[in-house]
């Protein structure tokens, strides 16, 4: 299956739809945190995960064996971009690549933005988005992914789709 830019917009859009959280709380970032950590060492990944409010408040932090300061920056740049734009920081690629821009159309700098996956909202129903998932370490679609699966394993959502197959851009 290949899956095209449109496409894949659609799936990301959808995936911010589904994964809402009804609350968030300091113990909720440590259950969702650990869960994340199970699943990267039954992988044996090589990843940080960093969960943090829009204050910048860090309420929950990893940084597994083969990780390094560069990821720590990654985190840094996903999370300004997903607290910034209130979306995905792969939606925000996908959209920056379908219109041929880049991050300094948007009049956001590089050097603390990323346009890549592994940043994702954390989005309260009625609320609105409070903080931001962040993975850093695998391939940018990878990172993007662990965690789509783990909070939709941690919300108990089946039915969230994925990213699968090939990508054509």
């Amino acid at each position: 299956m290949i899956m095209i830019i449109d496409e894949l917009i659609h799936l990301l859009e959808m995936q911010e739809e589904i994964l809402q959280f009804t609350h968030f709380t300091n113990e909720d970032a440590w259950e969702l945190g650990n869960l994340m950590v199970a699943e990267i060492r039954k992988h044996q990944l090589n990843a940080v995960v960093t969960i943090r409010l829009n204050n910048g408040y860090t309420v929950f932090r990893y940084a597994g064996n083969g990780t390094n300061l560069q990821n720590d920056r990654w985190t840094d740049r996903k999370f300004n971009t997903v607290r910034t734009l209130e979306q995905s920081s792969l939606l925000a690629c996908m959209l920056l690549k379908k219109s041929e821009k880049n991050l300094a159309d948007w009049f956001l700098d590089e050097a603390q933005y990323a346009a890549a996956g592994g940043g994702f909202p954390i989005r309260v129903e009625e609320v609105g988005v409070i903080g931001a998932i962040i993975v850093s370490g695998l391939p940018h679609m990878a990172d993007h992914d662990l965690a789509i699966k783990c909070i939709s394993r941690y919300l108990h959502i089946d039915e969230v789709p994925r990213i699968r197959g090939d990508i054509r851009l």
